[in-house]
């Protein structure tokens, strides 16, 4: 019995090398396109900008941007088309995001998430959708892996701006993503177990890391918003602490799966939900952040709402040295930026209030570079 045990012992150390060996050979033929040197303002917007959407982008100090897919336009000629428009005012095309294939969104899919009918048919789709990327010269996408969308109460003011409220007491708070609105108690009808999302989120990521590697393209993936625990019987137990981000990375383990940190998302969870702070998760997982969503909110749940960067709970500075001190190189964004102006009042007010954050975005990272050169 003895000599069996040894026996199985070597054919488990036998299987354990051939796993190495493979993770180690897939990795060392991964395609990851270096950005250039330094932290890069960013903003999202449309995927068909007129002459003068350009020009403004160009005057308030806008460098990249991170644009929309659609069943439309998610193709390798659509996605060129819109990396060379930008191109042609001097801007560069940093990201597609939220992606999209034939069936709808490929972007917190529940069909995946939750092992819903369907769910092969999404993962394909995200496959060819990394592939049209890479073939596009765009060599980074966002992916959220929430199944039942992202939350929200209602409607809140902050300094007389429109913006977003969760409560998690307000019996009106509900997730939406792509048409859907999702209610407790039961989104999907029963409760899902943790395992089970751990074992769906396994099962999506391995066959997705040789095509990401292929393709040229990194993953960034975004946190659940908000990080609740649970929500509607679905847990968030994945994506909304630094515990299970790091446990995902390990799975994926690949140069090209890493992390969008929504930092709004993080501080609506707070340090006592997530474990670390943005700040800290920066120092932690350094150039696995590929992309950083720059947003404040007034406080850590059970309630909260969106602020503008300078009048949250959390000093964004400290962000922002935080990735100057890890020699960070991807993008940063302006994310749910409250509404300027009257509700209705027109893109003018939207234009202002993204003005007014690229301004405060490059005054904190200009302020990190000089402090980290004196």
């Amino acid at each position: 019995m003895s000599h069996l045990n040894a026996s199985r012992r070597e054919l488990g150390k036998l299987a354990l090398g051939a796993a190495v060996l493979h993770a180690t050979t897939r990795r060392a033929h991964a395609t990851v396109h270096a950005n250039p040197p330094g932290i890069k303002i960013a903003t999202s917007y449309r995927a068909d900008p007129t002459d003068d959407d350009l020009l403004f982008l160009t005057q308030i100090g806008v460098e990249y941007v991170s644009l929309p897919a659609t069943p439309e336009n998610a193709n390798r000629e659509s996605f060129t088309r819109m990396r060379e428009r930008y191109e042609s005012a001097g801007l560069k095309v940093y990201n597609v995001g939220s992606g999209a294939g034939p069936s709808g969104s490929l972007h917190n899919m529940p069909e995946v998430t939750l092992n819903l009918p369907g769910r092969d048919r999404k993962i394909e789709e995200y496959k060819n959708y990394l592939r049209y990327l890479g073939q596009a010269g765009v060599y980074y996408t966002t992916y959220a892996h929430m199944g039942n969308g992202i939350w929200s109460s209602g409607r809140a003011k902050t300094r007389g701006c429109d913006t977003r409220e969760f409560d998690m007491n307000s019996p009106e708070k509900r997730g939406v993503w792509a048409g859907k609105t999702y209610r407790e108690p039961l989104s999907h009808g029963r409760v899902f177990s943790k395992e089970e999302i751990w074992e769906n989120y396994t099962y999506f990521i391995r066959q997705v890391v040789p095509v990401a590697e292929a393709a040229g393209v990194r993953i960034g993936i975004h946190p659940d918003d908000p990080p609740a625990p649970m929500l509607a019987g679905v847990p968030r137990c994945i994506f909304g602490n630094f515990e299970g981000y790091k446990r995902a990375m390990e799975i994926a383990n690949s140069p090209n799966v890493g992390l969008c940190l929504c930092c709004g998302t993080w501080l609506e969870g707070g340090k006592q939900l997530t474990g670390k702070d943005p700040a800290e998760m920066i120092h932690y997982f350094g150039k696995r952040i590929f992309k950083i969503h720059f947003r404040n909110v007034s406080a850590p749940l059970p309630h909260f709402i969106e602020t503008f960067m300078d009048n949250g709970y959390y000093d964004m500075y400290k962000i922002m040295k935080a990735l100057r001190e890890v020699n960070f190189d991807g993008i940063v964004i302006p994310d749910h930026v409250p509404h300027m102006g009257p509700v209705g009042g027109g893109g003018e007010y939207n234009r202002a209030a993204l003005a007014y954050s690229i301004a405060y975005m490059r005054a904190l990272r200009d302020r990190a570079n000089r402090e980290a050169s004196a």
